[in-house]
Order: C-alpha cells, then sequence, then structure tokens
C-alpha cells in the first residue's frame, strides 16, 4: 500500500524520543517499510526514518509551552499552517491510506474523504480534537477507523467516538535484552520530566521504601524540574540525564524495580514495557493503563495515589521474580501491533477506491 503518517510535530521522530509518540511512530512507520509497504512520514525537520521524510517543520522550530498568549497563538497557526500543507499534499498524490498519529483536529475536519486509521494516543482530553468531534452537525466519517492504545483509553473515547478499538502498543523485544546486573537497593525511572508524569510522587516514594533513585528523561517543564525535583536530588537521588535509546535498556536493567508514577490518567505507557523486557519489575501508580499492563507476575500496582501507597507497591514489585516480568512482556511485540494495524489498513484501502456513488447507495 502507498500509506501517508501524520505525527504532531512539536518534536522530531528521532533518537532520543521526547516520548512514547514519537518512538512509536518511529517503530509503526520503519516495520511497515519493513513488510513493503511504500510510506511517507510528515514530520518535522531532522526525523530519522525508514521511510520518505515529507518534512513539513524546521529544525529551529521550538514549540515553547511556557509562552504570552501571542506567541502560543502564533505557533499554533504556524503548525495549523503545516498541518494544512499536508492535508493538501496527501490529497493531490493519491495514497491508498493514511495513518493519523497526530493530535490535530484538522484531520478530523478536512480529511473525511480520505480512508484514514486515527491512533489516540491521550486521553480525550485535548480542547482542539473534542471541540470538533462534539460539535453540533460533525458526524464520523465512514471512511475513517479509530483505534487506541489501551483499554482504559478506549472506554474514555468511546463516549465520543464509535467503535473505538483497542490495539496496545509493541515494541521490538528482541532490544531491549541487556547484561547489566541489577543492584539491590536501587530503583530506576524514566519518562519525559513534567508535572503530570509525577517524578516528585516517585522521588518521595523511593525514600520512604528505603530505596535510591536513579532517573533519565528530557526535561520537558523546567520550572517543575527547578522547584519540585532538584531540591529533592541527593547523593541517593541521581539524574541521569536524557540517556540514548540504545543506552536504556542497560538503565532498566540496573534498577532492582522500576517505578512509574503518572499523575494523569496514561493511556499506555512504552517505558513501562521496556523496562519490563529488560525483566525488570513495575511498581505504578493506579492511573490510566497500569494495571492493564502491570499484572501480578509483572510488578506491583498502588492502591493508592499517594508516596505511601506506591513505596508499598515498590517493595512488592522488587520481590517479583525477573523471568516473570521479562515474560509479561511479550504480549506487547511490534509484530502483534502492525498485525492488527495492518487488518485495518486492508479494510479501509478498498473502501476509499470505491466510487463515491456506491458509498451513497
Amino acid at each position: 500500500m502507498r500509506i501517508a503518517i501524520l505525527c504532531h510535530m512539536h518534536h522530531p521522530i528521532a533518537e532520543p524520543f521526547q516520548g512514547g509518540t514519537e518512538a512509536h511512530t518511529a517503530i509503526l512507520a520503519n516495520e511497515l517499510v519493513a513488510r513493503g509497504h511504500e510510506v511517507t512520514l510528515f514530520a518535522k525537520e531532522g526525523s530519522e526514518t525508514a521511510a520518505t521524510l515529507y518534512p513539513l517543520v524546521p529544525r529551529e522550530f521550538e514549540f515553547t509551552r511556557v509562552a504570552s498568549a501571542l506567541v502560543r497563538e502564533q505557533q499554533h497557526g504556524f503548525l495549523a499552517e503545516a498541518g494544512m500543507h499536508s492535508i493538501e499534499v496527501i490529497a493531490a498524490s493519491g495514497f491508498d491510506v493514511v495513518i493519523n498519529n497526530s493530535l490535530s483536529s484538522l484531520p478530523y475536519r478536512f480529511m473525511r474523504h480520505v480512508p484514514m486509521l486515527t491512533i489516540l494516543h491521550t486521553p480525550p482530553t485535548l480542547a482542539d480534537v473534542t471541540s470538533i468531534v462534539t460539535s453540533a452537525g460533525w458526524t464520523p466519517s465512514p471512511l475513517h477507523r479509530y483505534v487506541t492504545v489501551s483499554e482504559t483509553n478506549a472506554r474514555d473515547w468511546q463516549r465520543l467516538l464509535p467503535s473505538v478499538h483497542t490495539v496496545y502498543n509493541g515494541i521490538h523485544l528482541d532490544r531491549w535484552s541487556s547484561d547489566a546486573v541489577a543492584r539491590p537497593g536501587v530503583a530506576v525511572w524514566a519518562a519525559r520530566i513534567t508535572p503530570e508524569k509525577g517524578l516528585d510522587l516517585a522521588i518521595d516514594a523511593a525514600r520512604l521504601a528505603g530505596m535510591e533513585l536513579e532517573i533519565a528523561g528530557p526535561i520537558s517543564h523546567s520550572d517543575y524540574f527547578d522547584t519540585e525535583v532538584v531540591p529533592r536530588l541527593g547523593s541517593d537521588v541521581r539524574y541521569r540525564g536524557h540517556l540514548a535509546h540504545h543506552e536504556l535498556a542497560d538503565f532498566y536493567a540496573s534498577g532492582s524495580v522500576f517505578v512509574a508514577s503518572p499523575r494523569w490518567s496514561e493511556p499506555f505507557g512504552l517505558s513501562v514495557v521496556e523496562a519490563l523486557a529488560t525483566g525488570t519489575p513495575v511498581a505504578a501508580l493506579p492511573n490510566g493503563a497500569s494495571s492493564e499492563i502491570v499484572t501480578h507476575d509483572a510488578g506491583s500496582v498502588a492502591h493508592a495515589i499517594s508516596s505511601s501507597a506506591l513505596a508499598r507497591a515498590i517493595t512488592r514489585a522488587s520481590a517479583v521474580d525477573r523471568d516473570d516480568a521479562r515474560f509479561s512482556a511479550t504480549r506487547f511485540s511490534v509484530s502483534t501491533m502492525v498485525d492488527r494495524y495492518e487488518e485495518y489498513l486492508v479494510e479501509l484501502a478498498p473502501v476509499g477506491a470505491r466510487p463515491e456513488q456506491e458509498l451513497a447507495s
């Protein structure tokens, strides 16, 4: 098939990935190319992909979250212009199907006559999207299908969209093997450093559990990092920086437990599955999809959203057998994920080829 992939353009699709959505986009594009599809990725300049890259946003563009109203309006306008350009190019290029991996409402509004699979990576809290799908007169296109990355997130979106199905995220399991030896008494944490990821809770919980904590990830919210994280650093809590993807396997494997501390309803959590694939059991807060991923043989989910409850989960998780934790990750392979996506793409592509008169009938 000729497949176009849309993604959000705040960051390039390149290692070290800024977050799970960027990693998912890279994995999906590369795997589809490996399976013989002709894939074009519409993304920020500097993206690295096996697909054909159509750069929409210059490398030097930086989306600034903490900015004046005017600057934010300018940023959104610039991204909207880039998004509309991608839609125009796709309309003129005869793609068989589009994968919408973006966080934009534009595909919902201006790609109604294009076969499209939308992958919902967030809860239904994006005002840009929810304002469209809840507006008077808007109806889903018969040429569109909707999937998301967990049953928890699917239930949330089903209030707004029809037939939202679940396709769990997948990773290349063989790339997450490591010879690093787990260090007793050391926990690890890796994610974007933002308030919703709850690093301050993880630090407090690790200390309550009597564990050291090592931290990795990009500082995506500098005020939060300066006010809530830096004062908590010490000889027992160390920030290792934003590690490259190839460094993360050893980082995960070096911990006796991985701590996941989302304050928000996190739709999936790729880092959780990556850690499990290295054999490191997981202690998680009970938000979002945690209980779907962290089963009893993978670690422990806290019974409440607090540092003390998470500390108890850390203690329980550190006793889980590492081989069991590693096996639990096998549910989340790239091949399983892309097999499911291909089923939807095959279903959609013939629909797009039907004459409009046939669709109307």
